[in-house]
């Protein structure tokens, strides 16, 4: 497979970029092991700085996927997000439409919960989830403002500045 050749000139995302180049190689020979004893654990990281900036440097790798079937949802993520935190400021400035930003806030928090449940239950996390709608703001500010550096902007990765 040629090891890392092709995606050496990229600063991060080794791990899934080789993973991808595998199931270009192998196709549909490819999977998940859902095994708790497969689990592997990461610490998270240690301050806001080193959070947003591993935000940013996964954002940074959006384009890089070969499967034509990543970019599109990474695209609809950002734009929600991007949509909902724009309509969120206007109405800072116009008091009449917080009804509605209310209910695709909810709405968004229901979908997202949707895809999160299943996945919370297998790590044995469900109850964390209690955090999720109260982070909702949150996530869609570091969303957006990640996903923008992350194309647009640089990030620190292993002690240097990643353009």
């Amino acid at each position: 497979m040629g090891e890392f050749k092709g995606i050496d000139t990229i600063a991060s995302g080794d791990d899934m970029l080789l993973m991808q180049k595998m199931n270009e190689q192998y196709p549909q020979q490819l999977g998940f092991l859902f095994s708790k004893e497969a689990i592997v654990s990461t610490k998270p990281m240690p301050n806001w700085n080193r959070f947003l900036n591993q935000r940013i440097r996964w954002a940074s790798k959006a384009d890089q996927y070969h499967d034509k079937r990543i970019f599109p949802v990474l695209l609809l993520v950002y734009l929600v997000n991007f949509f909902l935190l724009a309509v969120l400021v206007a109405n800072l400035f116009s008091m009449g439409y917080w009804k509605d930003s209310l209910l695709l806030l909810l709405l968004k928090t229901v979908v997202e919960l949707s895809f999160m449940y299943p996945v919370s239950k297998f790590f044995g996390q469900e109850k964390t989830l209690v955090w999720f709608p109260i982070s909702q703001p949150f996530h869609i500010v570091y969303t957006v403002v990640a996903g923008w550096l992350g194309k647009f902007g640089t990030y620190q990765w292993k002690g240097r500045k990643v353009y």
